[in-house]
């Protein structure tokens, strides 16, 4: 727990939290009238309902919308309480401000309140441990060139060694998905739903195996996109399942197909990376928030316990907090790919993270493996 603890406490440390409405950001003097634009007029929990197991953790945040048409992070300087505490807490001081914990089975009502404005999410726990998997599970990862640089790292030779304390003999395997050809090298949103659902079967499409065909092989799969996942595009108001255009709405689309496909498969446990990140040099901030803001969306409301789908936060290890793969993580200021020792650093962590889900604590072990 100490370690789930702590994970929070280092990512509100990190993440910079805006003053609120009322500041202005270039410390002019403003005068009455563009005061009252700065001013907050609604609040909104993010996520608005959330579901956790008895022991798990996540982080709510505040956003108020101004006047003035901009949104604020004011998460930091809200009150939050909970309806019952005996069901979830609810962090209220500065080092972890809107933070929750699953304490019982049951429902709560968490509030917060900023400016005089409050709005309310609701918070249900449940059972979300599942049985653990025999000592002999078959894994994959499917990947392209960032995923190979993470299992070069050393993840063959973290299962070797484990199972050579542990008595156990895991298999782990990986495999580039999709191939250069004949599909293309692409493993974006589009593509994981264009193989796996809009051509789903006990047949290849485009000599790639559908999720009929691997779940007869391996007992976990473990998925990924590389980076350009997080070349997001604006929402137009128009989604489309079928559109490869990279946009959140039609990401949203495909990940929902995803999800009830992969429950199809109730015996086989599947561990989906939030996206690799881009780095500052090669991308912009508007689509360094679009990416983080659907990688939220996936931990937050996508992800549910009690299922088999799981998350591995490989997007939290690169960015800490913020919008771009750091460029200490980095392959070089505008080459997105993660270098040799932060492959090596978190290559461990994705075999935590494997191990977790394989003994039955995806739902409540940390979702970054730390």
């Amino acid at each position: 727990m100490f370690r789930i603890v702590s994970r929070f406490i280092a990512l509100l440390l990190i993440l910079a939290c805006a003053a609120g409405c009322r500041n202005s950001s270039s410390g002019r003097e403003i005068d009455s009238g563009q005061q009252e634009d700065l001013a907050a007029q609604s609040m909104e929990i993010v996520p608005a309902n959330s579901t956790l197991a008895i022991d798990q953790y996540r982080q709510l945040r505040l956003v108020a919308g101004c006047f003035d048409g901009t949104s604020h992070d004011v998460t930091e300087h809200a009150q939050w309480a909970s309806s019952d505490d005996s069901v979830v807490s609810i962090g209220n001081s500065t080092e972890n401000k809107g933070v929750i914990q699953g304490l019982s089975l049951g429902t709560a009502t968490i509030s917060a309140t900023y400016e005089g404005l409050t709005d309310d999410a609701e918070v249900s726990v449940i059972e979300g441990d599942q049985d653990p998997m025999e000592d002999d599970a078959r894994i994959i990862l499917l990947h392209h060139s960032t995923g190979g640089r993470i299992w070069s790292g050393g993840v063959p030779a973290w299962f070797s060694e484990y199972n050579s304390t542990h008595g156990s003999s895991h298999s782990i395997i990986e495999q580039s998905f999709p191939k250069d050809t004949p599909y293309g090298w692409n493993n974006y949103p589009y593509d994981y739903w264009k193989i796996w659902v809009d051509n789903a079967g006990y047949d290849p499409y485009l000599e790639e195996p559908t999720l009929e065909m691997l779940t007869q092989d391996y007992d976990v799969i473990v998925w990924k996109h590389c980076y350009p996942v997080s070349d997001i595009q604006p929402d137009t108001g128009s989604p489309s399942i079928s559109s490869s255009t990279k946009k959140i709405e039609n990401y949203k689309l495909q990940y929902e197909a995803l999800k009830n496909k992969m429950r199809e498969f109730p015996q086989t446990r599947f561990i989906v990376w939030t996206g690799a990140a881009l780095v500052q040099g090669a991308t912009t901030e508007d689509k360094g928030r679009r990416a983080r803001a659907f990688f939220e969306w996936v931990k937050n409301e996508w992800d549910e316990p009690g299922d088999n789908i799981y998350i591995w936060d490989f997007f939290e290890l690169e960015t800490e907090g913020g919008f771009y793969l750091k460029n200490e993580y980095a392959e070089g200021v505008n080459n997105s790919h993660p270098n040799s020792d932060f492959s090596r650093r978190v290559a461990l962590h994705l075999c935590n993270r494997i191990i977790d889900v394989i003994e039955g604590n995806g739902d409540i072990g940390s979702l970054t493996g730390i």
